[in-house]
């Protein structure tokens, strides 16, 4: 694990939380850092076999990282050196550390991008969707994290600029989202209606807290927001909001009692409806409408 200077606040929050993600994910090469000054600053680096990757500063557009940095949602390519989307303008890091397929990460916060997250395989393909799925939810988690503390300096300089008592901290919003889909998983084995009603009530005051704008009152309807029209089936959006939160096929397989290739044909029914080729895409595509907390 290699550390370099830090910066803004920020770095310390990235840096423990790419350091954990490399260590549970297995993705050969993990790397990351905060923005500073419109530039991502590359501070953590975990599996690399070279120094390539030190002093790497991402610029706005340029790179996959910068396309990321600007479009503030995730971008992936599965050939780095052969690609044509991308400017080349980091290949003597990228390249020079063997990095093959690559994902980039943005952490955003009200539209804006505070920092990202890398992961790469030095093989050709993808980085896995395992890892993707991680890498998405400790984004959300690091931009919770991010704004809450935004929230608590406002409040602490107070309306005319003195202190005031220092705000409660929201619980993690990845951690609501977990127990929304544990929620759903296990509701869906109980045959007692009145119970079942109960446990809707708690989905959807979950679902609320993590930002789903879809109804989940009846199990009978799709999930729908007013503003998309696009529409998941209940157990499309039982298994994309399991997959959100980085669970595989076979996990969710047994979460919701199902087969594992009943998974994959929720996955890629869902993932054909959000017109996204990897689940990755499919849960960036539900979140915005409201799809999935």
């Amino acid at each position: 694990m290699t550390h370099t200077a830090t910066e803004p606040m920020e770095t310390s929050l990235i840096d423990s939380a790419l350091t954990k993600l490399a260590s549970v994910s297995g993705i050969p090469v993990a790397f990351g850092g905060a923005t500073v000054d419109g530039v991502v600053a590359v501070t953590t680096i975990a599996g690399a076999r070279t120094t390539a990757l030190n002093g790497l500063s991402v610029s706005p557009r340029r790179g996959l990282g910068g396309q990321a940095l600007i479009d503030a949602r995730p971008h992936a390519t599965s050939d780095y050196g052969a690609s044509r989307r991308i400017t080349h303008d980091y290949d003597r890091h990228i390249l020079g550390e063997g990095i093959a397929a690559l994902l980039a990460v943005p952490i955003v916060v009200a539209g804006r991008t505070r920092g990202m997250i890398y992961g790469g395989s030095r093989a050709p393909g993808t980085v896995g969707d395992r890892f993707a799925a991680s890498a998405v939810a400790v984004a959300a988690r690091l931009a919770h994290q991010f704004a809450e503390r935004d929230a608590r300096e406002r409040s602490s300089a107070g309306p005319l600029g003195g202190p005031t008592a220092a705000t409660v901290p929201a619980s993690s919003l990845e951690d609501v989202r977990l127990a929304y889909a544990e929620l759903r998983s296990i509701s869906g084995t109980i045959d007692d209606p009145a119970l079942r009603a109960r446990l809707s009530s708690v989905e959807r005051r979950l679902a609320a807290l993590g930002g789903m704008a879809g109804d989940v009152s009846d199990d009978r309807l799709p999930i729908r927001h007013a503003d998309s029209a696009v529409s998941l089936s209940r157990r499309e959006h039982d298994v994309l909001g399991l997959a959100a939160v980085g669970l595989t096929n076979a996990d969710i397989a047994v979460r919701l009692g199902l087969r594992e290739s009943t998974v994959k044909s929720y996955l890629a029914s869902a993932m054909t409806k959000l017109d996204a080729s990897t689940r990755l895409q499919a849960v960036s595509a539900a979140r915005p409408r409201g799809l999935i907390p």
